[in-house]
């Protein structure tokens, strides 16, 4: 997506990782339940905390790939050290699965998050980082899945709460739409932290028209999903954003 010397290979591998991460952002919240019913999970001062993700992919009932998606927030922010110590080939071969995906690190951009959840959580660990089942993706066109600024549709039942007096980077679509960051990513540039994010827009390959800024909020803005789909895009660096108001 940066870069005209990546391979197609490592375009699939990183769009269906990046699509997951979209997919997932919303699973932080995480509480536990012992049945079918409904939980309602509350993380605040989530900015900036660090999260990375594993991807076990395998072909669902249908034959189109399949992500079963899991994340280390809010349990642990990933040590760097058993992260950058995982396998894949390994990984694949302990799950039973033919591939699996890293997705991280990446670092939450809002203040608060809330999640509704239905039924048990499914935790693993992988190389030392427990982690838990938050999304299970189906991935029908992996060429869609690796291209920036086209948004997805997502399931995700959560709230993300930006707090006043917050800086929030938006992407402005001319058709109309602005969606709002809700996390920035080092896969692609190890070294983006939150002191670059004002100054981004230079960085981006943005589609004609589309605009990047920056501002602080005045009041509150709360991106509502709990009882509708999310619409996430990702940029050109890898960073996620969801569209602030239903269509």
């Amino acid at each position: 997506m940066d870069s005209g010397t990546q391979t197609d290979s490592t375009l699939v591998r990183r769009g269906i990782a990046l699509l997951a991460g979209a997919l997932l952002l919303a699973g932080c919240a995480s509480t536990t339940a012992t049945s079918t019913t409904t939980t309602v999970g509350h993380v605040a001062d989530v900015y900036a905390k660090r999260y990375c993700e594993v991807l076990l992919v395998h072909l669902s009932a249908s034959g189109a790939p399949r992500a079963d998606v899991y994340s280390s927030f809010p349990m642990t922010r990933c040590p760097e050290a058993r992260w950058a110590a995982l396998d894949t080939t390994t990984l694949a071969h302990q799950h039973g699965v033919p591939t699996v995906l890293l997705n991280g690190p990446r670092y939450w951009a809002m203040d608060a998050i809330t999640k509704v959840r239905t039924g048990p959580v499914v935790r693993t660990t992988f190389g030392g980082i427990p982690m838990d089942e938050e999304a299970s993706v189906t991935v029908g066109d992996l060429a869609a899945a690796r291209t920036p600024y086209v948004p997805h549709d997502v399931d995700r039942k959560a709230a993300f709460t930006f707090a006043r007096g917050r800086q929030v980077h938006e992407l402005h679509d001319p058709s109309g739409p602005t969606y709002v960051m809700q996390s920035w990513s080092q896969q692609i540039d190890p070294t983006l932290a939150a002191s670059d994010l004002p100054s981004l827009a230079a960085r981006l390959q943005l589609p004609s028209g589309w605009t990047y800024t920056s501002r602080t909020l005045s009041s509150p803005l709360v991106v509502q999903t709990t009882g509708r789909v999310a619409h996430v895009l990702m940029d050109s660096l890898g960073d996620s954003y969801s569209l602030e108001a239903a269509g």
